[in-house]
């Protein structure tokens, strides 16, 4: 098991799929974060949720936003790493449940050196997809207080950061639509 906490973000608005997809079914599990969790929770020794609110029912590890009524990761990542005493989470949102296990451990591993560990693939970089360090924090901070949301404009600005390329580009695939919903659910 891979011995950092990972964090499901599932604190966004769902604008794009119009309810939140966090609680739609999916596949055998009655909603996609449960789905994740379990899933996760095979590969990592801890796994935690990042949301706004307690919008689940069964036992899962919450962390709660500092902000309710804004949609940022940078401030759900702000409030992971204030809250964690791990010094490096791995972060993943709950709309990409096809994540394999081996890009988990290699991004895990790869992280050793490095503020912040993501993958990417041939077409994109998946910033909500990597190893994130404690130690970004104050760049984090100063950010927010310049009211910079970007995560990419954190990694350009991190002290050390790597993007690994996986080949495997179906794992990244994201449920934001309900076409997507309807592709992917069973």
């Amino acid at each position: 098991m891979i011995d950092i906490p990972c964090i499901i973000l599932s604190g966004g608005a769902s604008k794009r799929m119009g309810e939140d997809k966090s609680l739609l079914p999916f596949k055998n599990s009655p909603t996609l974060i449960e789905y994740q969790y379990k899933k996760l929770s095979k590969i990592f020794s801890t796994v935690y949720i990042s949301s706004k609110t307690n919008k689940f029912d069964f036992g899962a590890n919450l962390i709660y936003d500092n902000a309710q009524e804004t949609f940022s990761p940078m401030i759900a990542l702000q409030s992971i790493l204030t809250q964690c005493k791990a010094n490096k989470v791995f972060i993943v949102t709950v709309d990409v449940p096809f994540i394999e296990k081996e890009t988990f451990i290699s991004l895990t591993e790869q992280s050793t050196k490095y503020d912040v560990t993501i993958a990417k693939d041939n077409s994109f970089s998946h910033n909500l997809c990597g190893v994130y360090s404690k130690s970004l924090l104050p760049l984090i901070n100063t950010l927010l207080y310049e009211n910079i949301h970007k995560i990419n404009t954190l990694i350009k600005n991190s002290n050390s950061s790597l993007k690994i390329n996986f080949k495997h580009t179906e794992q990244f695939k994201n449920i934001n639509t309900k076409e997507d919903y309807n592709n992917y659910k069973n």
